[in-house]
């Protein structure tokens, strides 16, 4: 329930420290009310490291026939060198609501690939759940 945050305008930077220091490798982007943004994880970050790889396609003529979308790769770029939460995010964010169980929990990481969910009520963050805590989960039924 105690859920570290961030804010859209926060630089990457004050990101990354708090992922270090609090050994998380996921945060919520919240508002002033606490509404889930969006989220800024590992997967977001690694992107920094990474090279631009421009969309494929076709001239023809004087014209151009994209095989690949170009907004992938203005969305690549924006990672990349995004100096802001806001740029490096993944938005929308699947998100659980506090009166589910565990298992659906789990169904919906498994179902959209994802690691960890925030948790809310009435749209509000309350919390987040992490592969982690489901396992934790099932091992103390077991």
């Amino acid at each position: 329930p105690n859920v570290i945050t961030v804010k859209k305008n926060d630089s990457v930077e004050h990101a990354i420290k708090l992922l270090l220091e609090n050994n998380v490798t996921g945060l919520p982007v919240v508002d002033e009310k606490n509404h889930v943004l969006g989220i800024i994880t590992e997967g977001d970050l690694i992107y920094r490291g990474g090279e631009i790889t421009p969309p494929r396609y076709l001239a023809i003529f004087d014209s151009y026939i994209f095989l690949d979308s170009p907004n992938k790769f203005e969305k690549q770029l924006k990672k990349m060198t995004g100096m802001f939460v806001e740029d490096v995010m993944t938005s929308p964010v699947i998100v659980i609501e506090s009166n589910k169980v565990v298992d659906d929990a789990a169904k919906l990481m498994t179902k959209h690939k994802v690691n960890r969910l925030p948790v809310v009520e009435n749209e509000i963050l309350v919390g987040i759940i992490s592969r982690r805590d489901i396992i934790k989960s099932y091992a103390s039924k077991a």
